[in-house]
């Protein structure tokens, strides 16, 4: 009997064909990006370099590969990495130097070969040898190059890239590590270290080699790109609002409820006209019934406690609007929390790269060769998202997830499975902000500048509440689950959605 096949060894592309993207006079989706008279592209075919079947994870190893083919007149900045045990998607950036290699006022060119290389690793069998480049003065590696042979690469195969163009950058995913026993040699992923959207950090696609026996690349060494470019984020390659809009109609999720789930999501003005409330610190027991747009919310001033919303006093209405029990008794009631599904696509061609999965105080990217995608017709390139029962944690999976112990069975649950839908499609959604393209563009409803609270707060005795879903459990278990829901669960009421730090910054790993 032969042997499987890698999950690697098959290519992915999403169920459909990208749809043309409207037209306009930015740089969204056209093949290449100005980073300030540097020039990239995205590669995403690749060459196999060496692979190995062995650790990482799943235990099925990972495979290194140099980009290929490459367009003319850009040059590689580093080779990419990936475990084996998932289809092969990457995307690699190559470059050029815009400015043709030419210098202005004695700048040097902003591409450079590297002096020399420097080892850092060879496999046992010499298979494949892993090389750091040494970048002249004023210029850094962006990435390692890998050979089949314990020959250095040749000079021109790599660029180093001047200093001013990069940016720091840290260890993102583990691609592949051969224990101590073969030197220590480890492979990781790279991102910028600083992200979000003021954030000029480019992801290079590179990766990071390292080893135990001194001859390691560390972040120190290696950079991620940097877009020094002064023009508008609008004029160079993010996606005006026809744009956005065409990306909601090519990826909205469609978010599927659990069977059995007693509370659903709302919109904002159904909130606001089932009756919550306004509650001011200064005049507690008269609270004020919000306009249907939050038009008479108080809008700033971050979450001061001068302010919050509350479910209707009346408790035919309250109990509508909102739960007021869940598993853990009273622990864990999100009445207005914000979950989400955060869309990553590539500003090259509009291709989805990773979704984000929010649940409760963590989540989780999920590349796009992993999503789970509607099926047939226009809604091919869909995902899937699955809010799990009673807590609305997003999961790109139907099944149950245990947050916290699950060696000991600890924790919180989280069940998943195909029930009623809610439809993010086109015209099932709204676009309330897009800062980046300027004022006026897109007009914010009033309520999305409310900061405060927009969930009721509730003091909680901890250990009575655990004891009494969890009294059976030994003493250690009970401690352990207390500080988990402490962790993911209890609090103040949710704050506005522009006071989460996903708003502006990179979302938070689990």
């Amino acid at each position: 009997m032969g042997t499987a096949a890698l999950p690697i060894e098959t290519p992915f592309a999403l169920p459909g064909a990208l749809p043309s993207w409207p037209a306009s006079d930015g740089g969204f989706a056209t093949g290449v990006i100005d980073l300030g008279g540097l020039e990239v592209r995205q590669v995403t075919t690749f060459a196999k370099v060496w692979s190995t079947t062995h650790g990482g994870e799943d235990g099925q190893g990972a495979t290194f590969f140099e980009p290929a083919p490459v367009p003319a007149g850009f040059s590689v900045l580093g080779h990419y990495a990936q475990p084996n045990n998932r289809p092969l998607f990457g995307r690699v950036l190559v470059a050029r130097d815009a400015s043709s290699g030419t210098t202005t006022g004695g700048a040097s060119p902003f591409l450079a070969p590297p002096l020399d290389f420097t080892l850092v690793w060879s496999s046992p069998d010499d298979a494949a040898s892993f090389w750091l480049p040494i970048a002249p003065e004023g210029y850094k590696a962006v990435g390692v190059l890998v050979t089949a042979t314990k020959e250095k690469p040749a000079l021109d195969e790599v660029r180093c890239v001047r200093a001013d163009f990069t940016d720091a950058c840290e260890a993102e995913e583990a691609v592949w590590s051969s224990g101590d026993k073969d030197g220590g040699f480890s492979a990781v992923t790279l991102r910028p270290a600083v992200r979000g959207i003021d954030a000029r950090g480019v992801h290079a696609g590179t990766f990071l080699a390292q080893s135990n026996n001194g001859l390691a690349a560390s972040t120190s060494v290696v950079a991620c790109l940097k877009n020094t470019s002064s023009a508008s984020y609008t004029s160079s390659a993010m996606p005006d609002l026809a744009q956005v809009n065409a990306l909601l109609a090519a990826y909205a999720p469609q978010v599927y409820l659990h069977p059995d789930e007693s509370y659903f999501p709302s919109s904002v003005p159904w909130f606001f006209d089932t009756g919550a409330l306004l509650y001011d610190k200064g005049n507690p027991t008269n609270p004020t019934p919000v306009a249907r747009d939050g038009s008479n919310l108080p809008r700033g001033g971050g979450n001061d406690g001068a302010y919050w919303l509350d479910l209707p006093a009346d408790k035919e209405q309250r109990e509508r609007v909102g739960p007021l029990t869940v598993a853990l008794g009273r622990i864990g009631e999100h009445v207005g929390d914000w979950e989400h599904v955060t869309l990553r696509v590539s500003n090259f061609d509009g291709g989805l790269v990773r979704a984000y999965f929010s649940q409760h105080s963590a989540g989780e990217w999920v590349d796009a060769s992993r999503l789970e995608y509607m099926d047939g017709g226009n809604n091919s390139n869909r995902p899937v998202a699955y809010a799990s029962r009673h807590g609305h944690a997003f999961y790109p999976r139907a099944g149950t997830v245990l947050q916290g112990d699950a060696r000991l069975g600890v924790g919180i649950r989280n069940d998943c499975a195909r029930g009623s839908v809610m439809d993010a499609a086109a015209g099932r959604c709204e676009v309330v902000s897009a800062e980046y393209l300027g004022s006026g563009v897109v007009v914010e409803p009033p309520w999305l500048g409310f900061d405060r609270e927009w969930g009721p707060r509730e003091e909680y005795d901890l250990g009575r509440e655990i004891n009494r879903v969890a009294r059976f459990l030994p003493r250690s278990a009970r401690e352990r689950l207390a500080k988990l829901v402490n962790k993911l669960l209890v609090g103040e009421g949710p704050t506005g959605p522009k006071m989460h730090g996903n708003w502006r910054n990179d979302e938070k790993e689990s």
